[in-house]
């Protein structure tokens, strides 16, 4: 290929933008990434108590630079500045995703009736929840799937992926999600445990920065069929 996509990711914490690129690394390989990284964007929605109309403003900035700078598709990685996107794809026809939104999709196309979202901080929780409220009205009305909140904050001062993993695993098990049948990770932070969470619990874990370079590379390589959900 002469012309591999140029895909740019626009990132609120330096951490989420490290994720991300292995998630592409491992997922999307043939990917020309361009990070946009703007540390202030969640200090000044903090400051705020939210997105305002100046911050909307300089974030559809961000993703206006990145398509003008010829990015074939973006990726927001911050969910706080999500609902953006919906006022950008009406400016710029090219794949706009939010951080998350690939994840929900695959997890409600895919052949999962119980899920649980896992997340280490407790506004990722009600975050994850609305999200995946709004695509199941879209992808599959009146099939609603059982959804479990699994909240443990411990995971996120763990020491090692494998003891977020064993903190997230007792947190699912707790819950009384017992059945579940797939683990959305409600964070990108989270997504260096998931591979030893789905050891734990047997079951497949879906990470939002994964399933956004699938669908991604999906959308712009016409001759790669679409990717399998994850099966770890």
């Amino acid at each position: 290929m002469h012309h591999p996509p140029l895909i740019a990711m626009i990132h609120a914490v330096p951490a989420g933008a490290r994720i991300a690129q292995e998630a592409f690394a491992r997922e999307f390989p043939e990917a020309r990434l361009w990070n946009l990284l703007d540390d202030r964007l969640l200090d000044d929605a903090r400051a705020v108590g939210g997105l305002n109309a100046p911050l909307r403003r300089r974030m559809l900035r961000l993703i206006g630079h990145a398509v003008e700078g010829g990015a074939q598709g973006v990726l927001l990685t911050c969910s706080s500045y999500g609902e953006v996107v919906d006022a950008a794809r009406s400016l710029w026809p090219i794949p706009l995703l939010k951080s998350d939104e690939s994840m929900f999709r695959a997890a409600l196309t895919g052949p999962y009736e119980r899920l649980a979202v896992a997340a280490s901080t407790p506004p990722a929780v009600p975050a994850a929840l609305s999200q995946l409220d709004t695509l199941t009205a879209q992808l599959r009305p009146g099939r609603p799937a059982q959804v479990t909140a699994a909240l443990s904050e411990a995971a996120a001062t763990a020491a090692t992926r494998q003891d977020a993993a064993r903190q997230l695993a007792e947190t699912v098990r707790r819950s009384g999600a017992g059945d579940i049948q797939a683990v959305l990770l409600a964070q990108y932070s989270l997504a260096p445990a998931g591979p030893d969470l789905a050891d734990l619990l047997g079951v497949p874990v879906l990470d939002g920065a994964g399933a956004a370079a699938r669908e991604l590379r999906s959308a712009l390589l016409a001759h790669v069929p679409t990717p399998a959900q994850v099966t770890r």
